[in-house]
């Protein structure tokens, strides 16, 4: 079976229509791919439509501020995604007079791009023949070759992007790229894929061995970490906030959230209160009230968040106040801004 040809043929006739596949400009092609790191296309489809209608080039958005790209950004998460895609900008702006690199090994030397993007930007805008290693194209190849090797181990890259060099076309390797990637998104899917339809079933070795549910193997050795976050919203005489950036390294790094306390386990309304006490508004403390009485779970990569939210009632002014308006204008953590937007509108 020419594997290849039977995927190249089954995405002509499958494919999504999708914007970015519409195009060779390689700033589309990029903004696509980091995107789609992690998050679904249409979860990423809007964000994608704004960061265009936002910023048509890569020169515009270069010229953004920060706060401006993490505000657009706000919702699809993995906001370090944002920050390099600014600064990554900047450095095509301004140092490489607005031109991507047009080779693999150039464009890895980018923040932000790594293996996998360079080899689509390469592959979908300059036709260069290097392999897109995804999700995707690891159950593919696993399940098509019975490759039983663990995705997560470190080895495991090196060993998959060989096997998709070897089989890729090499005078078209960006259709070759896409329709793998697409195979794996529609037809070869985690759960329940539909084997009697697959034009590669009748040399599927994972089909043949009835290991469909068992490949790829990924082994996870990463725990996911449980955290308390209590937040303080926050009110004084004129209706304003406090709401700060937060500074401190980790994925929510430059973006806007209200006083925290975070704590072991479930917080009460004395642990909150004494906190406070310690707090240079302690002597303007009218009312505290518990805004939420359930605990909103929000799930990050490799942590499990448990946030309230504490309505502090403050009699004068608040130093650095801002009005809700402004609150909402600022780039916030998305669990922020729904309660925000839930509570003020």
């Amino acid at each position: 079976m020419d594997f290849a040809l039977q995927i190249t043929q089954w995405y002509a006739a499958n494919k999504r229509d999708l914007p970015w596949r519409n195009t060779r400009n390689p700033y589309f092609v990029w903004l696509s791919e980091i995107m789609l790191q992690q998050t679904r296309v249409a979860q990423a489809m809007p964000y994608y439509h704004a960061f265009v209608e936002a910023f048509p080039t890569v020169t515009d958005l270069a010229n953004a501020s920060e706060e401006q790209v993490l505000k657009l950004w706000q919702g699809l998460g993995y906001y370090s995604r944002a920050r390099n895609l600014h600064q990554t900008a900047q450095k095509i702006a301004f140092e490489l007079g607005g031109q991507f690199p047009e080779t693999y090994q150039e464009l890895l030397k980018l923040k932000g791009i790594g293996s996998y993007t360079a080899a689509a930007i390469a592959s979908f805008c300059f036709n260069e023949p290097v392999a897109v290693v995804d999700g995707n194209v690891y159950r593919v190849l696993a399940r098509f070759f019975a490759v039983e090797t663990d995705i997560a181990s470190s080895s495991a890259y090196k060993e998959f992007f060989a096997l998709a060099n070897e089989l890729m076309l090499r005078e078209n390797p960006g259709l070759f790229n896409q329709a793998i990637m697409e195979f794996g998104a529609l037809q070869c899917v985690p759960q329940s894929p539909d084997c009697h339809v697959c034009p590669l079933a009748s040399a599927c070795l994972a089909l043949a061995g009835k290991k469909v549910y068992q490949l790829p193997v990924k082994i996870s050795k990463t725990k996911v970490q449980q955290k308390h976050f209590n937040y303080m919203v926050f009110e004084d005489e004129d209706h304003k906030t406090l709401l700060q950036k937060r500074s401190e390294s980790g994925i929510w790094k430059q973006l806007y959230e209200f006083p925290l306390l975070e704590t072991a386990s479930a917080a009460d309304e004395k642990l909150v209160f004494d906190w406070l006490k310690q707090s240079v508004y302690k002597e303007q403390i009218v009312a505290l009230q518990e805004v939420t009485s359930e605990e909103i779970s929000h799930r990050l990569t490799h942590r499990l968040l448990h946030v309230k939210f504490w309505k502090v009632k403050l009699s004068g002014h608040l130093v650095n106040a801002m009005s809700r308006q402004v609150a909402l204008s600022l780039p916030t953590p998305i669990v922020i801004f729904n309660f925000m937007t839930r509570q003020w509108n």
